[in-house]
């Protein structure tokens, strides 16, 4: 689960890492290729003689000596010397070696983890103890300091020896000794939320320890509960208020019961920490097929704070410092408001594939000019992705045809070939806004041209965000992007006409003002999707090479819904049904 997530305290970032390096008291760099972890704290003994008797009290000395790749927390004399007198203790031989063992277990990890890969959230690698560490940069009294666990500050970072790197330490670090469901019983603020926990049962499953939890999705769960306040500022004044609320069969023990099924929505699978959360736009809850939305907003991160159709829903902040509060076997996560399951519809979603962050952000051409990018540039985007290296890419914009009748007046020109032949991507995938559960029909809008070498058909599939597997769409059809609209006409009062139901139903249709053959949309299939979040769509070249395929608009449609209107003008404005 390796990963950088560059989430260094929100609004700080990288003048942070330039102002700690400029610090000598906040970050000094040594190096020490020569000798090993435990050998440089034996060399420098004003500063760790003390963890050297540590090591060689738990009998870690030896291993710490020998080759490998970790990452260790050193605590300084001082820190040794507070921690024994908060323990009432005098010497190092007064703890047992077994503790002290589990101490060294607690401030060291398994890989060399330079500060430049230091979160605001958990570290991505267990300490050989088997909980998380927490980092952030905090400043105090006008001094920056990276902070760990919000126990200790490193005072010396990044020295590295011959087996790992070294962070010196201000304080002991201490693991966490409450399991989630402990921690929150612990915390008077909790009392209506651990109430429910114990009434329905869920109490136990969160107090179970990873190593003594056969159920691997809920080894490490994340909590968010409710404080007492937030309860009662919507009319929930104690626990059977709650009860009174949600629970529709009276007995919240059983799985199905609403106030069991409100209580899984505050539960997720493993343990996400703020950092882990924004990386993803949705996350499972509990509640089978239910899902909490996250975003950053400037230094926020908000969940269920979404757009939907255009109705923007108000959603609620994780509070930072009441937040990423580590528990043995998870974390836990104050949130500023109320929540419950949203009961959702399906509906329609358009999205221009044209418009993505990275060309939206390039004002000297998005809406202006064409563009073509580097295979890097391409490489680097955020929203589409192809198979491999990709040349020939463009945002084209104001050509005769091909984009002036289209949405917004651009498309994109993806080239593709089967098998990734002549070094073009096999694949393309497009990262969707949030769609709802349910049934869709997928649709391309696309501008046909016709190269002298042939075409290109592809085919597609979807599978959910932060997922690399990607399912066929039921009912497929391929696209090849030289075929045009049928031209199925019909004649009414006189007037010949488009026959659009006929046209449908054998996968195309206009979406655009124009109606030639050539601006047309196909269906691809149906996408039945099982919970809420972003997707990934993939169109795949089964036949052809073709460079000029131009990609226009990816339409998602409620089966039921109407599949004709609306459409769309040019400018973006919609054509509604005469």
């Amino acid at each position: 689960m390796k990963r950088n997530v560059k989430f260094m305290l929100l609004g700080i970032c990288s003048a942070v890492i330039c102002l700690m390096a400029c610090r000598k008291n906040v970050l000094v760099e040594g190096t020490s290729k020569v000798v090993n972890m435990t050998q440089y704290l034996q060399n420098h003994p004003d500063e760790f003689s003390e963890l050297s008797k540590v090591l060689e009290r738990s009998e870690t000395a030896s291993f710490l000596n020998a080759y490998g790749s970790y990452t260790f927390f050193a605590p300084t004399n001082t820190a040794i010397k507070a921690y024994l007198t908060e323990k009432g203790k005098t010497t190092i031989d007064d703890i047992s070696a077994g503790d002290w063992k589990n101490f060294v277990r607690f401030h060291l990890l398994e890989d060399s983890i330079p500060t430049s890969k230091f979160d605001d959230g958990k570290l991505y690698e267990l300490t050989m103890y088997g909980q998380y560490l927490t980092t952030a940069s905090e400043n105090i009294a006008g001094v920056t300091k990276i902070r760990i666990n919000r126990q200790a500050n490193v005072i010396n970072a990044n020295i590295s020896v011959g087996n790992g790197l070294i962070h010196s330490v201000d304080h002991v670090l201490t693991p966490a000794s409450l399991s989630v469901a402990q921690t929150i019983e612990a915390n008077p603020e909790y009392s209506i939320f651990t109430q429910a926990l114990k009434a329905s049962g869920l109490y136990a499953s969160l107090n179970i320890l990873p190593a003594d939890n056969p159920d691997v999705e809920r080894k490490w769960l994340t909590v968010i509960p409710e404080t007492d306040a937030v309860f009662k500022s919507v009319g929930i004044n104690n626990y059977n208020d709650l009860k009174a609320k949600y629970s529709n069969t009276g007995n919240p023990q059983l799985d199905t019961d609403s106030l069991h099924l409100f209580l899984d929505y505050h539960i997720l699978s493993n343990a996400k920490y703020l950092a882990d959360i924004i990386t993803a736009t949705a996350h499972n809850t509990l509640a089978p097929l239910e899902v909490l939305t996250a975003k950053l907003a400037g230094e926020t991160v908000l969940i269920n704070d979404d757009t939907f159709n255009g109705v923007h829903e108000q959603g609620f902040s994780l509070i930072r410092d009441k937040s990423d509060v580590t528990a043995t076997n998870g974390v836990v996560h104050q949130p500023s408001a109320h929540f419950s399951i949203k009961i959702r519809a399906p509906f329609r979603v358009d999205w221009d594939a044209a418009a993505f962050p990275e060309i939206m952000k390039n004002t000297e051409y998005y809406k202006k000019n064409s563009y073509e990018f580097k295979p890097e540039e391409t490489a680097a985007l955020s929203e589409i992705k192809f198979s491999g290296p990709e040349s020939g890419f463009i945002y084209r914009q104001g050509s005769a045809g091909t984009s002036k009748t289209s949405l917004n007046g651009d498309i994109l020109v993806v080239p593709l070939a089967t098998g990734g032949a002549s070094n073009r991507a096999e694949w393309v995938e497009f990262r969707s806004p949030l769609l709802i559960k349910g049934k869709y029909k997928v649709w391309i809008g696309y501008y046909t041209q016709v190269q002298s070498n042939g075409t290109t058909e592809v085919t597609a599939s979807i599978g959910a965000d932060g997922t690399t597997d990607r399912v066929p769409l039921s009912n497929a059809r391929t696209l090849s992007f030289s075929v045009k609209r049928p031209g199925i006409n019909k004649t009414v009062n006189g007037v010949t006409v488009i026959d659009a139901e006929a046209e449908e139903a054998i996968g195309f249709k206009t979406y655009m003002a124009n109606t030639s053959g050539s601006q047309v949309a196909k269906m691809l299939g149906i996408a039945d999707l099982s919970k809420t979040g972003r997707y990934w769509l993939r169109l795949k070249a089964i036949n052809g090479s073709q460079t000029t395929n131009n990609i226009d608009v990816i339409q998602f449609i409620p089966i039921n819904d109407d599949q004709q209107y609306w459409k769309y003008n040019p400018d973006g404005s919609k054509i509604l049904r005469p």
